[in-house]
């Protein structure tokens, strides 16, 4: 076979491949987008925010797809939506109550490097230490964006943080390993794991804060948009790419959350980047793309 030959039958692959990667980024886009909203439309209450986040959407994908888990998949969505959504949501809002913001998406920009090594536990892969060494970057990037001098630790907080990292990491994993049954369709899919952490999450909502006071307009529109794009599109793409494309770079597309929320805390809140930050959109952004390229087979 000649090289033009090989060229040709490679071109629609690396299309399809790079057309999935950019699919998929748009959902940590999205989550990069919780934080103004919930702190400029919606009352006190972060689990509620949660609950809303992920329940209404996780029904309305099975309502829609018509579609419920059989046989050992019951228990499998489960196990998944307690990972990605049951725990790692209560964790997200501890880490975020006991830390600075910029520490605690410092933590969170750990999960590439967590995934990276579960999948050779989990998926007997080998371990790939430029995508390791890529992760490495990718914190040090986010750290230089988001950390400020006035950057302090809890325990409470650092630990909430690793184990939210941890927690999501092993989901993702898990649903790399798992796959997704013949027939099911990627909402569908979402929605199972959606609605089982949204019930994970309902009675410990329900005990600890309630139902918040003061949802006006503004907080319905918030809801709306955590649940319905932020839940359900969001997630739907995201396991659809998870299936399709290597676990550990897709992980790296995570890096894109933290980078978008500030972004939008430039542009909307009239905050500033100095070089520092610039410097480390720079690194987390070659480290994301990097992540991508590093590993894969060559014709």
């Amino acid at each position: 076979m000649t090289l033009s030959q090989q060229d040709t039958q490679t071109a629609p692959v690396v299309r399809r491949r790079t057309g999935m990667i950019l699919t998929t980024a748009i959902t940590p886009m999205v989550w990069g987008t919780t934080y103004v909203v919930t702190t400029e439309l919606l009352p006190p209450g972060p689990m509620f925010a949660g609950l809303m986040r992920a329940l209404p959407a996780g029904l309305l994908a099975i309502l829609l797809s018509r579609t419920l888990p059989r046989g050992s998949w019951w228990w499998r969505a489960f196990v998944l939506g307690t990972l990605n959504i049951g725990i790692f949501f209560p964790m997200l809002f501890i880490t975020a109550e006991r830390l600075p913001g910029g520490v605690a998406a410092t933590l969170g920009a750990t999960q590439p490097i967590i995934v990276a090594l579960l999948a050779v536990v989990v998926l007997s892969e080998r371990l790939s230490l430029a995508r390791l060494g890529w992760g490495v970057v990718g914190v040090l990037g986010v750290g230089l964006v988001v950390l400020g001098p006035g950057a302090a630790m809890d325990g409470v907080g650092v630990a909430a943080g690793l184990v939210g990292a941890a927690s999501m990491g092993l989901g993702v994993t898990l649903t790399k390993r798992w796959g997704r049954p013949d027939g099911v369709g990627p909402m569908a899919y979402a929605g199972w794991q959606l609605a089982a952490g949204g019930l994970v999450l309902l009675v410990p909502t329900l005990l600890i804060e309630g139902v918040p006071g003061g949802i006006d307009a503004p907080a319905v529109a918030g809801y709306a948009w955590l649940g319905l794009v932020g839940g359900l599109l969001a997630y739907t793409l995201w396991f659809r790419g998870v299936r399709a494309l290597p676990v550990a770079p897709t992980a790296l597309l995570g890096l894109l959350s933290p980078l978008v929320a500030a972004a939008i805390g430039a542009l909307v809140l009239g905050e500033t980047f100095a070089l520092p930050q610039l410097l480390g959109f720079a690194l987390a952004l070659t480290a994301l793309v990097a992540g991508q390229l590093a590993g894969r087979p060559r014709p």
